[in-house]
């Protein structure tokens, strides 16, 4: 893993400003919908193959409507299948995003904890006597580890 985060800082300012871009962004698209786990996997996935199948039967529709059952909807297909394509390349920009800002907080985080490790051991070795134990005390609980014989329950025969 290579991180150059060295010098890398969010001011208060850029961070009130992508905030606001994001509110923005959900109220650009207040249409969207939240569904359950279960309904997730009912719907069939729109992979490639899906997509030009879709794009396909389109085209069919445009061109030769008459034998379409009399309900079908080819306006309703039109809205379904140009919201699709018009999402699909938010929905790749705003997944590469949503990757490297997990990657960069992950990453941030580990430069962090490490930094607080070596606070920690360097405290706990040399800051005996300065007034701080109690402070070290309440780090070591991050480390500390209940013994098994108290987190196992006796048997009862």
């Amino acid at each position: 893993m290579t991180t150059n985060l060295n010098q890398a800082t969010l001011s208060d300012s850029d961070k009130q400003d992508v905030m606001e871009s994001i509110v923005s962004i959900h109220e650009k698209l207040s249409f969207l919908i939240n569904l359950s786990q279960e309904e997730r996997r009912s719907l069939p996935k729109m992979g490639d193959k899906t997509r030009i199948f879709v794009q396909k039967a389109m085209e069919v529709a445009n061109r030769h409507d008459e034998f379409l059952p009399r309900s079908f909807d080819i306006a309703e297909m039109r809205r379904a299948v140009s919201l699709y394509e018009s999402l699909y390349p938010i929905l790749l920009s705003l997944g590469q995003l949503h990757e490297l800002l997990e990657d960069t907080y992950y990453a941030a985080g580990n430069e962090a904890y490490t930094s607080a490790r070596v606070v920690y051991q360097s405290a706990k070795i040399h800051g005996r006597g300065i007034g701080i134990d109690t402070v070290v005390e309440e780090l070591g609980t991050r480390f500390s580890r209940k013994s098994r014989k108290s987190q196992s329950q006796p048997r009862q025969a």
